[in-house]
């Protein structure tokens, strides 16, 4: 993932956000911010932790519908939420807070600026590609199809048969839209036919 901060130092770093008037806030594990969010015309920057977008079914059911994760970007504008969605902070998360108008009013003669909303773009670019590679996955009608398919993705942007997941086996199933319990039986089916070995987060891919 791309970070906000490539090729700007320290300094400078500290200097942008500074000229930005940003502000850094911080929240528990399983803390609702879906309010602190939605309601400013903001730009966050996770530092770190995760949040996650989460729909609440009719049955008390719940579904993942998206991951921000470390270094990701975002702005009310990200969000499409209503009374049945929540967001999250998972861990304890850390985020840089912009205001918008301060953002689009800065020196566009800055190099440092300018340096910054590159990788702004870079990141969106990035998150419009999981996004895609999210259809494609859910697209697939079994849940093996759904996590080979998910492990081809991971494979290819890693460039190795190792795959290390960004998050636990509970939000892997919430992420692939799949049965908790099935999926922990179609992974044991998967690694007794030898398909993959699984060490904790690290799955190795034994097939091409």
């Amino acid at each position: 993932m791309k970070n906000p901060f490539d090729n700007i130092s320290k300094k400078n770093k500290e200097k942008l956000l500074k000229n930005l008037k940003s502000h850094t806030v911080n929240y528990k594990n399983n803390t609702n911010i879906t309010e602190i969010i939605t309601d400013k015309n903001e730009i966050g920057i996770i530092v770190s932790g995760y949040l996650q977008i989460v729909k609440n079914n009719y049955n008390g059911s719940s579904n993942v519908i998206d991951t921000l994760q470390e270094n990701d970007a975002f702005s009310s504008s990200t969000f499409y939420i209503d009374d049945d969605y929540e967001i999250i902070a998972k861990e304890d998360v850390n985020i840089i807070i912009i205001d918008y108008t301060e953002l689009i009013n800065y020196n566009e003669n800055d190099k440092v600026y300018n340096q910054f909303i590159k990788n702004l773009f870079i990141i969106l670019n990035e998150k419009l590609t999981d996004k895609n590679e999210r259809i494609e996955i859910l697209t697939k009608k079994t849940i093996r199809n759904k996590l080979l398919e998910y492990f081809k993705i991971m494979s290819k942007k890693n460039g190795s048969k190792y795959i290390y997941l960004p998050f636990n086996f509970i939000n892997l199933a919430d992420y692939l839209a799949i049965d908790r319990s099935a999926m922990s039986r179609e992974l044991k089916f998967l690694k007794d036919e030898g398909f993959i070995e699984i060490k904790g987060k690290r799955i190795t891919l034994l097939y091409r």
